[in-house]
């Protein structure tokens, strides 16, 4: 029979598939999949977070690109103290004042004042492509942290997109739950009238009644589970969970196949490899920058000075405010070649370090490639299933429906028990519960396969 069945199976799967439950919310405003998705990306602390990283990773762009201005220092010191010095050379280590002059056969204790300027700047005039290195390094930092915040919002469309079909679900079973209701309300009534005219026994009045209210039961628990999934669902968008109204999706009817989407797999625009591509890149450009840092440098330097001392070229200590002022002025410029000849064995281990983690994070990105591609053939094993199935069940529906309107003219006519009736009530409702599931299994398994492939934000985008 394929999808041509006509009957009555449309009047009770149609309205089923086609209009969701809406009688518990009183809004007009419906949101589709994509309007969730854009709500969750401007509202989500966590995407804010990633935006802000970014911001940061530029900054150091910046901050890196400013690092190779020139030096310019400028001091200036006022001191007062003795001044005794003797003959011969020590490494100061930072911590020894320098006194200079004043060498003579023995201690004087007379305090001296001195005073000097001095505006020091140094400049890296070559350092073989160290700057770009450091450039790089720092842009593919900002690359890193774009792609992580890509990633985020892809898993957070992905959870969207979950949360979307599997509450059509529940909301389309809601429907075959209500008709479920409407069916047992239906029998009850009927029972009383054969029960008050003598032709059914009392009992099957009271095992009517709890089917009636095993049938209740199961409604609320569906509408238990789109409260959870709507709450689950506004955590995400922002959207109060009372005003969470889901468009529907138009090609949810029996009377056709859903669409299927193709996409070719994307896995260089894949926000799930790009991320670990992007790590990959900032260890290789970490190489590089490790092999610049270790090269010579070329220096300019250049200071001018301006010094005062109370003590005068022959050892004449004058009044201590005669050091006040500056009394000589002094330049220099120089250019330096700096090379610390034990950089080769630093950069030797630094770079086998940093090779150990690019292999580290070329497997990694092999494992993320080999997970998607496993995901791609899983959802369209899926999908292979779900075809078959939608392709019978309407049969079984149409069938099931067929025969509980058997039964229950059967029922009426005192040839069949009740639970012969309940029997096949049952029956039409699991066909119907299981078309649900079986669409809803479908629309994941595209989504899965969208996701994994690369191409989620277009299949949504697809969806009407």
């Amino acid at each position: 029979m394929g999808f041509s069945f006509m009957g009555k199976c449309y009047l009770v799967s149609g309205a089923l598939f086609l209009v969701p439950t809406l009688s518990l919310i009183s809004q007009t405003k419906k949101y589709s999949l994509i309007s969730l998705v854009d709500s969750a990306q401007n509202y989500l602390p966590v995407l804010m977070q990633k935006k802000a990283l970014i911001n940061a990773a530029t900054a150091r762009v910046t901050d890196t690109r400013h690092s190779f201005l020139p030096q310019l220092k400028f001091s200036e010191q006022l001191n007062i103290g003795s001044a005794n010095s003797i003959e011969g050379s020590y490494f100061t280590f930072g911590i020894t004042p320098s006194t200079s002059g004043s060498i003579r056969g023995e201690n004087n204790p007379q305090p001296a004042t001195g005073n000097i300027a001095v505006l020091y700047s140094e400049y890296e005039l070559e350092n073989f492509g160290l700057n770009d290195a450091k450039l790089s390094n720092a842009k593919a930092y900002v690359s890193l942290e774009q792609s992580d915040l890509k990633k985020q919002q892809y898993f957070i469309s992905l959870n969207i997109a979950k949360l979307y079909f599997n509450i059509l679900k529940d909301q389309y079973r809601l429907n075959a739950d209500s008709q479920n209701i409407a069916r047992y309300q239906s029998i009850f009534t009927v029972i009383q009238a054969l029960t008050a005219s003598g032709i059914t026994a009392g009992a099957d009045s009271s095992l009517a009644k709890a089917e009636l209210s095993r049938t209740k039961i199961s409604y609320n628990q569906t509408l238990g589970n789109i409260s959870q999934l709507k709450e689950q669902l506004s955590y995400l968008t922002g959207i109060p969970a009372a005003l969470l109204v889901l468009d529907t999706l138009a090609n949810n009817s029996t009377k056709s196949r859903p669409t299927e989407i193709l996409f070719a797999t994307d896995a260089a625009n894949n926000p799930l490899v790009d991320y670990f591509a992007q790590k990959k890149n900032i260890l290789l450009t970490n190489e590089r920058l490790i092999k610049k840092s270790y090269l010579p440098k070329i220096l300019l330097a250049a200071s001018s000075w301006a010094r005062g001392s109370s003590i005068q070229y022959n050892d004449d200590y004058k009044t201590l405010s005669k050091g006040l002022g500056y009394q000589r002025f002094n330049y220099a410029i120089g250019i330096a070649f700096t090379y610390n000849l034990f950089n080769g064995i630093y950069k030797k281990d630094k770079l086998a370090i940093n090779r150990y983690q690019v292999q580290a994070s070329d497997y990694e990105l092999q494992q993320q490639k080999l997970a998607l591609a496993s995901s791609v053939r899983q959802a369209d094993n899926a999908l292979q299933t779900t075809r078959a199935n939608l392709t019978e069940l309407p049969v079984q529906l149409k069938s099931a429906e067929d025969t509980y309107n058997q039964k229950l003219a059967q029922y009426k006519a005192g040839i069949i028990s009740l639970i012969d009736l309940t029997n096949a009530s049952f029956v039409l409702y699991r066909s119907q519960a299981d078309y649900v599931e079986t669409l809803n299994d479908w629309y994941l398994a595209q989504l899965d396969k969208a996701a994994a492939s690369g191409n989620l934000i277009p299949f949504i985008q697809t969806l009407k």
